[in-house]
């Protein structure tokens, strides 16, 4: 069993410093799990940290998944064949620049739902979650022969709010259900994250970049029986679209963990190895994460500039590390495994085209008819595309067209020609229309982006609001819903499908290719500008011209020997016909 003192920590009986890494295990394939966990022993490590995103696991109320990249026992199972202790941050909120900061976005169909509270409501889904996830780790504990070492109650939630009475309910819920090892807090090194998110029964933790003495003694202060640990060391940091790419210089990060070192600190590196946020699962945050105002959707890839690149490689960054942990380990450390050769460049030509128009029958779910628009919660949809309808009553004059509430892009038609294309939280030029005869037809295809992680936005709702022509609501709605997921392209109906010269307006393209064997690859796609790429019928992500990130990283357990296939969904038209796979990657 792990002990705590005010002075650090003993496994059975032995000092232990903890020298972790966050690896995530939802964010690399299940086949690349053994390669990662083997650079964590590489670095210097002995323990592996790692997030559960719930709205990973229950993608609707009672429906569990725990296979593919969701097998945190196959996970843990590996984390310990490798040597590695484990430290768990299960739920129920994460953060982790993650979908809606981990929770499911089904939570936010009740708007009077309060998340992260005592509220009856929440507490009903966060139990029944639990009675699923925590027996899974509970029989991984290092006081049932495995390799847990320590359970995370919430994460951050000073950054937050101050409900004990939640917290507590969280505590004694894994206490409940079998965890017997150290439960722990994390917050920022300042008294009202510390005084909010901690509980004086438990093991504290700070999180930082730097001036990690400083950080360790507003712990001490706060926490006097909490040993010096920093749960998440700020080593790099993330991106968003339409930002600079984040990068921090590897000596400038050495030094920091130097610091904690000397202070005698145990340590979590955050991340490790960022990996990739597949899919529609990368998060967004808030300009202002006290008023929710300023929309900033996350970068496809979680590279965080982070030891070990997306791809699984050392860096720079890896090198400086390693050097300083090697001091703090017994024995000498063993060598990182070599890479196979990533696939040389490659072009792809795509060759058939279809428009999105021709393609919603196929992916709607089903029309929703309603007064008023309907947000994406109130249509079970949890990410893609959501066309709604209306018709504008005529004759009338120019008016201004005012859209509330929208989250988060909108292409504006009116009887087939574009008016604008909107964004949440962006000045836009005055969008007007008139009809010129008995009515017109008004549509808004709407694209959702990630839900907010962090701060007053979380528990963001995608969609619309009303929807003005001058101080007139328009009525009458009727929504296609349109999710984007794995497996999406296998719905189209390519039978017929266009040249792509023919096309403009929102498409999707395919291409078809040949490889002899499977390696890692980047996506690139010059002269596209956005929407979201599937291999093989796997979304890898959402691409943007907008940048930072300029390739998808495409693992080799997602290509095949022989006949490959690429489908784009471009939403804003292309002047490009080929895609690119390169050997290197491109974040801007």
């Amino acid at each position: 069993m792990l002990d705590i003192s005010p002075d650090g920590f003993t496994l059975d009986g032995r000092p232990l410093r903890l020298l972790s890494g966050a690896l995530h295990y939802f964010r690399s394939r299940p086949e690349q799990w053994p390669q990662r966990l083997g650079m964590l022993r590489a670095l210097g490590l002995n323990t592996v940290e790692t997030y559960v995103p719930w709205n990973l696991h229950e993608p609707r109320p009672g429906s569990y998944d725990f296979d593919g990249i969701a097998d945190l026992g196959a996970f843990l199972d590996l984390s310990a064949a490798a040597g590695l202790h484990a430290i768990v941050r299960p739920s129920p909120y994460i953060c982790a620049e993650w979908e809606n900061g981990g929770l499911p976005w089904w939570l936010s169909a009740d708007p009077a739902l309060r998340l992260r509270t005592a509220d009856p409501r929440y507490l009903a889904h966060v139990d029944r979650w639990y009675d699923r996830l925590i027996p899974l780790i509970a029989e991984r504990q290092t006081s049932r022969g495995g390799n847990v070492l320590m359970v995370q109650i919430e994460n951050e939630y000073g950054s937050f709010g101050t409900d004990h009475d939640y917290l507590r309910h969280l505590a004694e819920g894994l206490r409940a259900r079998g965890i017997d090892v150290p439960l722990f807090t994390s917050d920022g090194p300042e008294d009202f994250f510390l005084t909010g998110g901690a509980l004086p029964e438990h093991l504290a933790t700070v999180n930082f970049g730097s001036r990690g003495a400083e950080a360790f003694r507003e712990l001490r202060a706060h926490q006097p029986k909490s040993p010096p640990f920093c749960m998440e060391f700020w080593n790099g940091w993330f991106d968003h679209w339409g930002e600079r790419h984040t990068v921090r210089p590897a000596e400038d990060a050495a030094g920091a963990l130097r610091e904690i070192l000397d202070q005698g600190g145990s340590v979590n590196l955050y991340m490790a190895h960022g990996g990739t946020n597949f899919g529609t699962w990368a998060g967004a945050n808030t300009a202002d994460p006290r008023t929710g105002a300023g929309y900033q959707p996350t970068v496809t890839s979680y590279d965080y500039d982070a030891p070990i690149d997306e791809r699984g490689a050392p860096t720079a960054k890896f090198w400086a590390f390693r050097e300083l942990l090697a001091a703090h380990t017994d024995g000498p450390l063993p060598e990182p495994e070599p890479l196979p050769a990533p696939l040389p460049l490659t072009r792809l030509e795509l060759t058939e085209s279809l428009p999105l128009a021709d393609a919603v029958g196929a992916l709607s779910t089903g029309a929703v008819r309603s007064p008023t628009p309907p947000r994406f919660e109130e249509l079970g949809l949890e990410h893609g595309l959501a066309l709604y309808r209306t018709t504008v009553p005529g004759p009338r004059r120019a008016y201004p067209l005012t859209v509330q509430g929208l989250a988060d892009r909108a292409r504006v038609e009116l009887d087939g020609r574009l008016l604008a294309v909107l964004e949440r939280d962006a000045e836009h030029p005055p969008v007007e229309f008139a009809v010129p005869g008995a009515e017109s037809e008004l549509t808004l295809l709407v694209e959702s982006m990630g839900r907010v992680n962090y701060g007053a936005g979380l528990g963001d709702r995608k969609g619309l609001g009303a929807v003005l022509h001058t101080q007139q609501q328009l009525h009458r709605w009727t929504v296609e819903p349109m999710p984007l997921r794995d497996g999406t392209p296998g719905l189209l109906p390519w039978a017929g499908s266009a040249a792509p010269e023919a096309l403009t307006g929102p498409a999707f393209h395919r291409a078809c290719f040949d490889l002899a064997e499977p390696a890692d690859t980047y996506l690139a796609l010059p002269g596209w500008t956005k929407g979201y790429a599937w291999i093989n019928g796997v979304l890898l992500g959402r691409y943007w011209d907008r940048g930072p990130q300029r390739t998808l990283y495409l693992p080799w357990p997602l290509l095949r020997a022989g006949r490959n296939e690429l489908v784009l969904l471009e939403l804003d038209g292309s002047t490009g016909r080929t895609a690119e796979l390169r050997p290197e990657p491109d974040l801007g």
